[in-house]
């Protein structure tokens, strides 16, 4: 039995719950209210010592911390692998996955932060617009080599971006993808996959 403990609205619960409908898996997801702010209550720091999201439960093994949860499951799990066979390709996926959790994530975080109420700091959301541009501008030079971030096939380094694009066009800086032809077209292919669907619907 897979059960994760996360929240919907999470980025990187969102990960998790992309995989898993990629692997075609059957889950069972536990809302941890964010709002009310239950990933600090204790049963949840049991689980999650850090009081984030998610969490994965899969037959009584327990892990956390997004990206090491995916893969997992694409090695645990039967279906479609989401890791290129070939090194080249797989190396490229890591290289993007690092990409992603050290200078596209945070600045997108950032912004969201901005947008909480009151009146956004320009300076801080002109800051990390620039560094999301810079990534961005990265991404499309890959993405006018190869289809995806791993090469022609869909990966964990595509749904490791995701979440972030997805946010980022909630909070009004969708042209960060819009304004680059290969991370337009990419994000249009991505975000119509079945799987992104239903996790973001």
């Amino acid at each position: 039995m897979i059960t994760v403990h996360g929240n919907p609205h999470s980025t990187c619960t969102r990960k998790v719950l992309t995989t898993l409908e990629e692997k075609g898996a059957k889950y069972d997801l536990r809302v941890v209210d964010l709002a009310t702010k239950q990933q600090k209550s204790s049963e949840h720091l049991a689980r999650q010592p850090f009081g984030v999201v998610p969490v994965l439960d899969h037959d009584g093994f327990e892990l956390y911390e997004s990206r090491a949860i995916v893969r997992y499951l694409d090695r645990a799990l039967p279906g479609v692998s989401l890791t290129p066979s070939d090194v080249r390709d797989y190396a490229r996926m890591e290289q993007f996955i690092s990409i992603e959790q050290s200078y596209f994530s945070g600045p997108t975080i950032q912004l969201l932060y901005q947008a909480r109420g009151g009146q956004p700091d320009a300076k801080i959301v002109d800051e990390n617009r620039a560094k999301l541009a810079h990534t961005a501008d990265v991404l499309e030079r890959r993405l006018g080599e190869a289809k995806y971030v791993g090469g022609a096939s869909f990966s964990l380094g595509d749904i490791s971006f995701m979440p972030y694009f997805a946010l980022l066009e909630r909070l009004g800086h969708g042209d960060i993808a819009s304004s680059r032809k290969n991370v337009s077209r990419w994000w249009t292919d991505v975000s119509a996959r079945e799987s992104w669907k239903k996790v973001s619907g």
